[in-house]
């Protein structure tokens, strides 16, 4: 990947022996593995065995959970926050589990709509809940740097699955307690 950075740069009319690049498609293919290391990982390492009974049955929800990747089309970041609930059924996931899944989806080349539906599939794969919901906002640079530039747009992706797909009150309140109502 390093050399593949270094052609990258000379075709762009740069010297790579210039002080400033000297070292840069290694750090760049350095930098590059660190932002899709979710590809390295499983969602059994992940979750790592933090499921635990549980006689809860209201809705859990984790909220504002930073993310950041890249996107698929044009490598370059969206950078936004998921929120993420569920209705247990006789089992709870440990709470930084669920920021651990987010990541790791976000960690690969991605667009919005399939982060949002692949953390939902997780989350009620592991849990086994009666529904899960997840919303995903998000500002994409391949918008606001290139393209149309428009600095202040958010893309919102929103998957509802099991009652909060099928009760309008179920998903209600949750997008009313995400403020998204």
């Amino acid at each position: 990947m390093e050399q593949q950075y270094a052609d990258i740069i000379r075709a762009l009319g740069e010297d790579l022996d210039r002080d400033g690049l000297r070292d840069t498609p290694k750090r760049a293919a350095k930098a590059m593995h660190f932002l899709t290391h979710g590809y390295a990982q499983t969602l059994d390492e992940v979750v790592n065995g933090a499921i635990f009974e549980s006689d809860a049955s209201e809705m859990v929800i984790v909220r504002d959970i930073e993310l950041y990747s890249l996107c698929e089309h044009h490598l370059l970041p969206f950078i936004g926050k998921c929120h993420v609930a569920y209705l247990p059924q006789g089992k709870v996931i440990g709470l930084s589990k669920i920021a651990r899944i987010v990541d790791m989806f976000a960690r690969r080349l991605q667009i919005q709509e399939n982060l949002t539906k692949q953390i939902a599939d997780a989350v009620e794969e592991i849990t086994g809940g009666g529904g899960v919901g997840v919303v995903i906002e998000a500002k994409h640079l391949c918008m606001m740097m290139r393209g149309v530039q428009k600095q202040n747009s958010m893309m919102t992706s929103s998957v509802m699955l099991g009652r909060f797909r099928s009760d309008f009150n179920t998903r209600s309140e949750f997008l009313r307690l995400i403020n998204r109502s």
